[in-house]
């Protein structure tokens, strides 16, 4: 959830005292030099052979701060169209659970029309839909869980104003062109062999292999999974008995 506003500079502050080191950002004015290095939406998208209103699929690491967005050309190859540092999330690694707890969630979303928030108090957002299908069968709570700006957070993933600009600016076009639904995968880290063997001992080592079940299915296919809440487990077909993760209705 978006913290109260108090001033940008003094919650910056309480949000670098109250997270986790390896949550904290580098300086946000050292992101915003290296985005707008990058050169014009428009020239980088003409580029890779895309244009605004091509449909759209996120993935997020938290471990390493990293957006990738991806865009599906017109020959329905989804290719990487760019990578952006995330500002700051909070928490630790691991799903969020109830409200209140501070996590940055973890899992398979679908960003609709009604997430979209352009007069966000933080520049622009768009809400992730957590609790998802899967997540309000096992009971867990929250709300108000976005991507957004303003580089400050408790629960969310925060970019800087420009990076959200140039996101949020791409997941808008493509759902006015027509995608029912954006994909986002919310990943602990990079959801390597070596990343879940080094993270095994953790209590969610079942849950990330779940992830990693997901993960694989871009990995193997090149397109990006249709999730399932399947009891209290992510399915990634459909089966009896699972709901498919969507946009809010």
């Amino acid at each position: 959830m978006p913290p109260m506003k108090l001033g940008r500079g003094l919650v910056l502050l309480l949000t670098l005292l109250a997270t986790p080191a390896a949550a904290q950002s580098p300086a946000a004015w050292l992101i915003e030099t290296q985005h707008a290095a990058r050169g014009p939406l428009e020239s980088r998208l003409e580029a890779k052979g895309l244009s605004r209103g091509r449909p759209v699929f996120i993935r997020i690491f938290k471990r390493e701060h990293r957006l990738q967005l991806f865009m599906q050309r017109r020959d329905g190859r989804w290719v990487s169209f760019e990578t952006y540092r995330i500002c700051t999330w909070s928490g630790r690694l691991g799903p969020k659970l109830r409200e209140g707890d501070g996590q940055s969630p973890e899992g398979f979303y679908v960003i609709g029309r009604r997430q979209l928030k352009p007069d966000s108090a933080y520049h622009r957002a768009f809400n992730l839909g957590y609790p998802n299908a899967l997540e309000r069968g096992l009971g867990r709570t929250g709300s108000f869980l976005m991507v957004h700006g303003d580089c400050v957070s408790i629960g969310c993933y925060a970019m800087t104003d420009a990076q959200i600009t140039e996101i949020y600016g791409l997941v808008d076009a493509a759902l006015n062109a027509g995608q029912p639904g954006v994909p986002v995968e919310a990943y602990p880290f990079a959801m390597t062999e070596e990343n879940l063997r080094r993270a095994q001992a953790s209590e969610w080592a079942p849950f990330w292999a779940n992830l990693r079940e997901g993960w694989r299915v871009f990995e193997a296919t090149g397109r990006p999974a249709a999730a399932y809440a399947c009891g209290r487990r992510y399915g990634f077909s459909p089966a009896a008995g699972c709901r498919r993760i969507a946009p809010w209705p």
